[in-house]
């Protein structure tokens, strides 16, 4: 709730400072370079220390941050650099926090129930999508750097939360001292995700379909030009995407994905691809926002894979260092996403990067159909093993 709500303001206020869409990439870009500069060594400190700690102090780092934006956006300060400086810190500390919280509730769930786990969690992921954009639009409109206190409050919440977690009993890494042996550990997962092809291909392909189809960045543009609403309908519109996937994750939660889970993931992907064009070419604020919720429900489908795939796959020691680099990828998609679609909107106009963005996305899951056949043939996750087979 506090990320997705203060994205979306944030998004809101350097469209309505500058109306161009380059802007609202360079917003992603300035999250992702720390995010993908620490993550690698972020990982191997998941993997070393108490990943509930880890977490915690990821998530305060967050907070500052969220604090920051409050206090400089109550100036009434007009420069748009300090906020993108802010940004990139919240990029550090996610680069801290990601690997280490993403793989508590495997770390603590029984092999059987994962699956369930899994669908859950992002449930409660969707939730906070839902109500963050909203809440958070409406407190913009009465005070614009109300929202940004709202986060850090949330986040702080959250970091005392994580006190009431279990402690895991996974195996650590030995503390080695040295740059060189750091440095060793940072590369060990992206050498397991290369050498093992359905981690290779489940991560690579939620790279390049939403590096190409990452148009929710744009939506600030899309709501003030195709669709003429103000900070609520932009808040109803992202909130949207948290709709989709929340109903589509809860389904998942009741009845899991058992067969076909690589013909699946595909699909739905395709299925991503397909929602960007209708966004795109419509003018309606209904299917525009219809279109968010299929685009949003596919998405949940994919990342239940993904989130379920890359842990099974993985021994648990590694587990830190590979969701690490998965989260290296995971921000490529979505900021670097953002910010090519920013830089596509400049140049081709917002619908013809749109469209560049849907299209790119179908070619991407044909050619992942063809180049990774060991992905495709996937049926059940109890097939997967830390072996990478």
């Amino acid at each position: 709730m506090a990320s997705v709500g203060q994205l979306t303001i944030l998004g809101l206020e350097i469209w309505e400072a500058t109306h161009r869409e380059l802007d609202l990439g360079l917003l992603g870009l300035a999250e992702f370079v720390p995010t993908a500069l620490l993550s690698p060594l972020t990982g191997s400190l998941a993997d070393r220390f108490d990943r509930r700690l880890v977490s915690t102090l990821g998530i305060l780092a967050s907070a500052a941050v969220s604090f920051g934006l409050w206090i400089y956006v109550a100036t009434s300060a007009t420069a748009l650099w300090p906020i993108f400086l802010l940004v990139s810190l919240f990029g550090a500390a996610r680069a801290f926090l990601a690997p280490a919280v993403r793989a508590l509730p495997v770390d603590l769930s029984p092999r059987a129930v994962i699956e369930r786990v899994v669908a859950l969690s992002s449930v409660t992921w969707q939730v906070g999508s839902i109500l963050g954009p909203v809440v958070a639009a409406f407190i913009y409109l009465l005070n614009p750097a109300a929202p940004y206190l709202l986060s850090g409050v949330l986040l702080l919440i959250s970091a005392i939360a994580l006190f009431f977690v279990p402690s895991s009993s996974v195996s650590r890494l030995e503390t080695v001292p040295g740059v060189r042996a750091a440095l060793a550990d940072a590369l060990d997962g992206l050498r397991f995700i290369r050498r093992t092809p359905v981690l290779f291909g489940a991560i690579s392909l939620d790279l390049f379909a939403v590096l190409f189809g990452g148009v929710v960045a744009l939506l600030p543009a899309i709501a003030d030009q195709r669709l003429g609403v103000g900070a609520v309908g932009l808040g109803w519109l992202r909130a949207a995407s948290g709709i989709g996937a929340a109903v589509v994750s809860l389904s998942l939660a009741a009845r899991p994905l058992r067969r076909h889970v690589g013909v699946v993931l595909l699909s739905t992907v395709a299925v991503f691809g397909l929602g960007t064009l209708v966004l795109g070419v419509t003018r309606s604020y209904v299917v525009a926002f219809g279109a968010l919720l299929v685009l949003s429900g596919s998405d949940a489908v994919s990342v239940f894979v993904r989130s379920a795939i890359v842990p099974l796959a993985t021994p648990e020691n590694m587990r830190g260092r590979v969701l690490a680099t998965e989260n290296v990828f995971i921000g490529a998609s979505n900021e670097l996403g953002a910010f090519e679609s920013g830089v596509a909107g400049s140049l081709f106009g917002l619908v013809g990067a749109i469209m560049i963005g849907g299209f790119g996305t179908l070619v991407v899951v044909g050619l992942w159909a063809v180049l990774f056949p060991a992905l495709r043939k996937i049926d059940r996750f109890d097939e997967l093993d830390p072996l990478g087979t």
